[in-house]
């Protein structure tokens, strides 16, 4: 965005009385398309994928930093910039030996592990990322697929680097699961595996990301919200107070600073107040879990998480809390019981147990929610009503 844009955005928003100008701007789980303060990451993963600038593939990469360091930006910012550098196309690149002669083609690809359950969402996911023809959602088997990728490859004038984002989180495709659906084009493909840890049996090159430090983490508050906000919104103190409580962590400060500006809205407030900022601390759950977790739910259970934070659950049994989500929905209260129970299992929420006079039989337990919930509420309806999510 030029800067005529940004001055131009921000009158508009002040004659429209608006807090928040750019909802992206704010948002924890939309990425800038160049994170600030990791020049030296940036360089590092360079130096590891600098083989396609011979026309070769690198060895397997691994980019793994603590939650919140911004892993997954710097692998989209990175491959974004070298689709556009290379090829001026997110689907192809042609790389250069230094001599000029030409090279094959390079694919850059991010797959977001959140969203791949399955093989058939993998290959569907790797293929959208190499082809520019519409990719079937259905209609197709498994097989049919991978016979497009390995169709895609055929020439050995083809390869990719695929990047597989989360891949160490729970209900997502782990690594080794990744390279064995790779396989049938291993020589063609090399991966970039980004998370907290590295693969089993990693070989290859470690690109280590560390937690923000203090200045670099206000420097980044301080981007969203300079563009995220009217002029004047939040002061420079308070910037200052919530890279502090963060400690290092760029998901929870976005995510309180977005959760304080939909609450400041909500009180019609023209700037967001200390009021508003220790409800939105409050909100995120220490050690808690990335909102773009419950975000790639099916819209069924984002409903039900939504309804969720929504009621008093405190100290209330899980069977008195799924009636009263099913109360409020189409479910019933066994289907909504199954939902939270699979939920706990995949750390999204937290069973926790209940004071009881009983002695014997099964303990009671009631749930917590393990994400920001003033973010999370807002995105899913953001993604239920404009299906962008």
């Amino acid at each position: 965005m030029d800067l005529g844009e940004r001055i131009a955005r921000r009158r508009l928003a002040r004659q429209n009385g608006r807090l928040i100008v750019d909802r992206d701007q704010l948002s924890p789980v939309v990425h800038r398309p160049e994170p600030v303060g990791r020049g030296p990451v940036l360089e590092q993963l360079l130096d590891a994928l600098e083989p396609v600038f011979d026309g070769e593939l690198p060895q397997p990469v691994a980019v793994v930093g603590p939650a919140g360091s911004g892993t997954s930006a710097i692998v989209t910012a990175l491959f974004d910039a070298l689709n556009d550098q290379f090829g001026g196309s997110n689907r192809a690149i042609g790389t250069t030996t230094r001599a000029g002669s030409a090279d094959p083609v390079t694919w850059f690809v991010v797959v977001d592990g959140r969203q791949v359950e399955s093989p058939f969402a993998f290959y569907r996911a790797v293929l959208d990322g190499i082809s520019s023809d519409r990719i079937p959602e259905s209609g197709v088997g498994t097989d049919e697929l991978r016979e497009r990728l390995c169709n895609r490859f055929a020439r050995p004038d083809r390869r990719a680097v695929v990047a597989i984002d989360h891949h160490d989180e729970p209900e997502t495709l782990g690594a080794d699961r990744v390279r064995e659906l790779l396989a049938p084009v291993a020589e063609s493909v090399s991966t970039v595996t980004v998370g907290q840890r590295e693969p089993a049996n990693h070989r290859g090159t470690t690109v280590t990301v560390p937690a923000y430090r203090n200045h670099e983490l206000v420097d980044v508050i301080t981007d969203r919200e300079s563009n995220g906000l009217a002029a004047g919104a939040l002061d420079h103190g308070a910037v200052r107070e919530l890279a502090a409580w963060a400690n290092g962590n760029a998901h929870d400060a976005l995510a309180a600073l977005f959760g304080a500006a939909i609450l400041a809205t909500e009180d019609g407030a023209d700037r967001i107040e200390p009021v508003h900022l220790e409800a939105a601390r409050a909100d995120v759950p220490t050690d808690g879990v990335h909102v773009g977790r419950p975000l790639t739910l099916p819209e069924t259970r984002q409903r039900v998480l939504v309804t969720l934070s929504g009621i008093d659950a405190a100290n209330r049994p899980i069977r008195e809390i799924a009636t009263a989500i099913a109360d409020r929905s189409s479910l019933t209260a066994g289907t909504v019981k199954r939902f939270l129970y699979e939920l706990a299992d995949e750390g999204i929420i937290e069973r926790v147990p209940l004071p009881t006079d009983r002695t014997g039989g099964r303990q009671p337990s009631t749930v917590e929610l393990r994400f920001p919930t003033t973010a999370f509420r807002s995105l899913a309806a953001t993604a239920v009503t404009d299906g962008d999510g």
